[in-house]
């Protein structure tokens, strides 16, 4: 495996603040990889210090096994896409995708080959001599990663690119950045606080948490079996319990939460004991609902209950379901065949789901 960007034992710290902590990680060449987390976790001290707008507290950084920790930022070879694009308005699309190359000192008639063929590349063949203004704003965005590109840099930082878009552009955006980058087969590294941009888009995704890497793999292996408590809560919408270990027979555990409702999960193989206190995350979309408790009866976990919301969102609708003792609220999903798209607040009804399904953790300071 060729390696673009190594990050060695990377520390920055601000007076007596530790902003990114001993983080070490590598990006493997021609990948997408995202740094996910909450605002204030790091992830972009870690972006301009590979960029070279600040300078690591200790640690190294190192492209195709070439430190730059000591390089300048303008002789990187490395580029950046930020949030608001930093276009040029008084240039036209050619002249803003040619900027670099004109200060290069690129010859002219090579300089509209590339661009041309940047155009062309980014499905934008022919508006060379628009005005940045006429362009709509995924245009803008593509025209900003083409005028990176032509510089051909080992690897582009992309510094939550999308959040200036309205809903519908950026979810279209998503999937044009990874075409993109799959298209100028460059090594991307993307930041960003949306777990959706992070999990459609990345090869690998690291989710960061004050300072330090929670977490490193492929989206599936984030949501489906987090690493962590912090993972489980903040990649994807999850039902979370609270309490205390009953039993542990082998893989299998029973919790009862602190409302008295009795559980059963799994521990993949964390070490988990009777008597633990513990916290269990359930996706609403492992839930499954049923009329009957006898549809249920292959579940771990079974409980009935009346309808107390409905949140409708057209396939990703879902209800919120009450126990009978009125102890917790479970927000699960609708079956996107329509079966049960009738349900109203006040309607009985019955869920259930796997063991395997529950995540479950230590509980902090356990």
């Amino acid at each position: 495996m060729t390696v673009d960007l190594e990050c060695l034992n990377l520390t920055k710290r601000f007076g007596s603040m530790t902003a990114v902590d001993n983080v070490s990680f590598d990006v493997p060449r021609g990948s997408f990889f995202s740094i996910l987390g909450p605002s204030g976790c790091g992830k972009t001290t870690i972006m301009r210090m590979i960029a070279g707008f600040l300078s690591p507290s200790s640690g190294d950084i190192q492209i195709r096994g070439r430190s730059i920790v000591d390089t300048p930022p303008n002789k990187r070879p490395v580029n950046m896409v930020f949030q608001h694009l930093a276009l040029f308005p008084m240039m036209n699309v050619a002249d803003n995708i040619g900027y670099g190359l004109r200060r290069a000192g690129m010859a002219k008639s090579e300089i509209a080959r590339q661009v041309d063929a940047a155009l062309e590349r980014i499905g934008l063949a022919g508006i060379g001599r628009r005005k940045i203004d006429e362009l709509s704003g995924g245009q803008k965005q593509r025209v900003a990663i083409a005028r990176c590109m032509v510089l051909e840099p080992d690897v582009l930082l992309l510094d939550e690119p999308l959040g200036a878009l309205d809903l519908k552009l950026r979810e279209h955006m998503k999937v044009e950045l990874k075409s993109l980058q799959a298209a100028f087969d460059t090594t991307f590294v993307y930041i960003t606080h949306d777990q959706s941009e992070a999990l459609v888009m990345s090869d690998r995704i690291a989710v960061m948490n004050h300072g330090r890497f929670e977490q490193v793999g492929a989206g599936r292996d984030l949501y489906y079996r987090p690493g962590t408590a912090f993972v489980a809560a903040f990649v994807g919408d999850t039902n979370r319990w609270s309490g205390r270990i009953e039993r542990v027979a082998g893989a299998q555990l029973e919790l009862r939460t602190d409302s008295g409702l009795l559980m059963r999960g799994a521990a993949h193989g964390r070490p988990l004991a009777a008597g633990d206190r513990a916290d269990v995350f359930v996706r609403p979309e492992a839930i499954r609902i049923a009329r009957t408790a006898d549809d249920l009866a292959h579940f771990d976990n079974r409980i009935a209950g009346r309808v107390t919301s409905t949140l409708f969102n057209g396939a990703a609708s879902r209800i919120l379901v009450q126990d009978r003792a009125g102890n917790e609220e479970i927000e699960v999903n609708l079956p996107q065949s329509g079966e049960f798209a009738a349900l109203t607040r006040g309607s009985e009804i019955h869920i259930g789901w796997s063991g395997d399904q529950g995540n479950c953790f230590a509980a902090p300071g356990s």
